[in-house]
């Protein structure tokens, strides 16, 4: 029996007030565009007739503006989990207008199975390819397809036409059991394949397929800058040292990398190197250097969850599908930052923090404590588990009114057990081995931008001595600072 063909507006109406609803993708990459749209409409609609309407969301990561963004506005969230990086999104939370669960990637899917969440009524999957007996290929994003699609009551598939069907054996779906049956993942090396390349499902399931052709809601990456070269630079040689001396093996170990100028800046700059050999990836995003550096030999494969690349490039992947077929693998984002996996493969975690403290706590995701930005995203399932996780940042920003190296941080998504190194454009702070004084005094020396290295110093003076040294009513002075007088700089202890 042929499946049945509808329109975004037709499957919205299948959406009701207080559902709990899932989506596949993982960032814009792989998330449906049509139908979310469609119900952000259908809730200003039924909003100006004064109907109630909220719905409670789950996803991969992040999704673009036709899900996030319009689902914001027209005040159609009621929850929300897990990362997310829209503008409309963010000021909502912060306003205490949508309850948003910062989850941990790796958790999400899993979680849903547990039933935290309750049941999942709607998944709304993006697809470039379908059969009647209910194989789906998910696009250029997994995220927790998978587990959308089993346990919804019902799916809608957005059957997208600007994904090519030349993307066939890209994809490597496996979901985990639940305690107590699971089993180990049986990944050994980035390249493994482990499940199939489709999702199947009972085709009595699927409400209808939505027929687009809609592009990915990719971002532009800006050209990188002098400070973020410089970052770049220093990461670079700080793993190019530790492989002189015997530390990551001669072979090199696989690198995970955030998303962002800065992880790129950073690849970028290993490819360049050539005392490093080509290495793996196992992460959670391809972005365009990785692309790159395929081309060039420099990386020899990449496992991820999502293609978060340019349009550009998404369509030179495409165009030489035969060549990347061998090169790429997306997985749902419950293998592609499990911690299993990760430490198993040893990998080499490359992150960026909002703020660092001295004694290597880092915040990725609150501003002054309080004002979520994205969320916690993968960087926690990378980084308690890698081989050696570094979080890199600028030491200043805004001018120089603040300071991305503080006493103490306002909000701790990785705590210093945590953090291996700190590196910022002024230099590398290596923490292993060393007591929180001797971190404090390396993050000091060789992190802090110089117009704030005085008022360090005068913290330590003025702290409490202990096996972690503070002074609990000066610890957020640059803070108070920043929020009287508009400059970090003018803290006083």
């Amino acid at each position: 029996m042929a499946l049945k063909r509808i329109t975004a507006a037709e499957a919205a109406r299948f959406v009701k007030n207080g559902d709990n609803v899932g989506l596949s993708g993982f960032t814009p990459a792989g998330t449906p565009k049509a139908v979310t749209h469609e119900i952000g409409i259908m809730a200003r609609e039924l909003h100006e007739k004064g109907q109630e309407f909220q719905i409670n969301l789950f996803t991969g990561a992040s999704t673009g503006d036709s899900c996030d963004g319009i689902l914001s506005r027209e005040q159609a969230i009621r929850f929300r989990a897990p990362y997310t990086t829209n503008e409309d999104f963010r000021a909502a939370v912060n306003r205490g207008d949508i309850a948003y669960n910062d989850v941990n990637l790796s958790c999400m899917a899993q979680e849903l199975r547990y039933g935290f969440y309750g049941k999942l009524n709607i998944g709304i999957l993006e697809a470039f390819d379908i059969t009647d007996d209910g194989k789906i290929w998910v696009t250029a994003g997994v995220g927790i397809a998978p587990t959308v699609a089993r346990l919804a009551d019902k799916l809608i598939v957005e059957l997208n036409a600007a994904h090519a069907r030349c993307a066939k054996g890209l994809h490597d779906i496996y979901e985990l059991t639940d305690p107590p049956y699971r089993r180990e993942v049986p990944i050994y090396k980035p390249d493994d394949r482990i499940g199939k390349d489709y999702i199947q499902v009972d085709p009595s399931k699927i409400l209808g397929v939505v027929e687009v052709n809609i592009r990915d809601e990719a971002r532009d990456l800006t050209a990188p800058n002098e400070i973020t070269l410089q970052i770049a630079h220093n990461v670079a040689q700080f793993l190019i040292s530790d492989l002189k001396r015997g530390v990551i093996p001669s072979t090199f170990l696989p690198l995970q990398s955030g998303v962002g100028n800065v992880a790129n800046a950073v690849l970028g700059a290993l490819g360049e190197e050539p005392s490093v050999p080509p290495f793996q990836m196992y992460t959670e995003v391809i972005q365009d250097s990785v692309i790159d550096l395929l081309r060039k030999g420099h990386c020899t494969f990449g496992s991820a969850s999502s293609l978060s690349v340019t349009l550009d490039t998404l369509d030179g992947i495409y165009d030489d599908m035969e060549f990347f077929k061998g090169k790429l693998v997306l997985r749902p984002t419950e293998i592609s930052n499990n911690p299993e996996v990760v430490r198993r493969l040893g990998l080499i975690a490359m992150n960026t923090a909002l703020e660092a403290d001295i004694y290597g706590n880092v915040n990725s995701t609150h501003v002054g404590g309080t004002r979520m930005m994205n969320g916690v995203g993968g960087s926690a399932d990378f980084t308690r588990n890698s081989f050696i996780s570094i979080f890199s940042c600028p030491s200043e920003v805004k001018g120089g009114k603040i300071s991305a190296i503080v006493p103490m941080c306002t909000h701790v998504d990785h705590n210093e057990h945590s953090v291996n190194v700190i590196i910022t454009e002024q230099g590398i702070a290596d923490l292993r081995g060393k007591s929180p004084a001797d971190r404090a005094k390396t993050i000091i020396e060789n992190c802090v931008h110089p117009d704030y290295k005085q008022l360090m110093w005068d913290y330590l003076k003025v702290a409490r001595k202990g096996h972690t040294s503070h002074a609990l009513d000066k610890a957020f002075a640059l803070h108070k600072a920043l929020a009287e007088k508009g400059d970090m700089r003018l803290a006083e202890f």
